[in-house]
């Protein structure tokens, strides 16, 4: 659709119309590239709620396009989105607490936002589960619980750049089970895919 009529929308009120006029903005699509107007739009229907906006408005913060680097912008907006039930934002909120940006380091908190993306299906989150749960961080270190989640990640055909190291992190959990619970985590696994691919 043409910048012209998003505009029209937006200029309405209409959140969906907002974030799609922010990201023609950020992708110089029918208009100049303009990151401040696409955080200005993102913003508008972050505001109202929009998770798509108010996970755009905060990588914006995260890197510094079109608005001053700020963690903690991140963070809060982030955290909209993810209370929302969004998935990705549940993710990217669950690495700001395992890495400490824009929050105090708290593998626990990393842990429980992890475990609500994870749970549907978020490959990049079943990968950071499997993670903490292999090393012991936030949690008690469980190399069954950590193969699970790692093969649920490495199932997900992720990108290449990423496959290498999850299917990695699975081996390395996978050779400290014994050949039973290994064989219990792979078939807990493909009940896990039957369960979700089940789903329309």
């Amino acid at each position: 659709m043409k910048a012209a009529l998003y505009r029209k929308a937006a200029e309405q009120g209409d959140a969906k119309a907002q974030y799609n006029l922010g990201s023609k903005y950020r992708n110089g699509e029918g208009v100049f590239q303009d990151d401040t107007q696409a955080v200005f739009w993102y913003r508008k229907a972050a505001e109202q709620g929009n998770a798509e906006a108010q996970i755009a408005v905060a990588m914006a913060y995260e890197v510094g396009d079109g608005v001053p680097q700020d963690y903690t912008q991140a963070v809060f907006w982030l955290r909209k989105a993810a209370e929302q039930g969004n998935a990705e934002a549940q993710d990217l909120l669950g690495n700001k607490y395992r890495y400490g940006e824009g929050v105090p380091q708290d593998y626990a908190q990393a842990v429980r936002w992890f475990h609500k993306s994870a749970e549907q299906g978020y490959a990049s989150a079943q990968w950071g589960l499997g993670y903490v749960y292999k090393d012991g961080l936030g949690v008690p270190q469980d190399y069954a619980e950590a193969y699970f989640w790692l093969d649920l990640a490495a199932a997900d055909k992720p990108d290449a750049s990423f496959a290498e190291q999850i299917v990695e992190d699975r081996d390395k959990a996978a050779s400290h089970l014994t050949p039973a619970d290994l064989s219990r985590e792979q078939e807990r696994a493909r009940k896990w895919f039957e369960a979700h691919r089940a789903k329309p």
